[in-house]
């Protein structure tokens, strides 16, 4: 007897995503204000999780790691958004502050990248 197991397209597709945690879209204000107009980012994060990493543990901890990412963009002044590259280092910078929080609290990095999905500087 042959059985045939057909698994809704919707199902297979959010399997695949498994390993990415979608964070809350970061809306912050950026630069040095006394010197010009207000300046405001909004930036959609994804990690991803590494090899043994726990989805668990992330989530149970974003508020620490929303808090601290916010700082990192507050800090940053118009040349560190202004181009491709700056970005790349920016994204760098923000992966680095992810997993040393993520060490402390779990003694493991538990992700391996992190994606700007979305970065728009007004």
């Amino acid at each position: 007897m042959l059985v045939l197991v057909i698994m809704p397209p919707s199902l297979v597709q959010s399997e695949e995503y498994l390993n990415y945690i979608e964070l809350e879209s970061f809306v912050t204000n950026f630069g040095e204000v006394p010197s010009g107009p207000l300046r405001f980012m909004k930036a959609d994060v994804t990690l991803h999780l590494a090899d043994g990493g726990s989805r668990i543990d992330v989530e149970k901890h974003q508020a620490h790691i929303r808090n601290d990412l916010i700082f990192l963009f507050m800090e940053q002044k118009e040349p560190d958004l202004a181009t491709v590259e700056a970005q790349t280092l920016l994204a760098q910078k923000a992966l680095r502050i992810v997993q040393q929080i993520l060490v402390d609290e779990t003694d493991h990095p538990q992700v391996d990248d992190l994606f700007f999905t979305s970065l728009v500087i007004q």
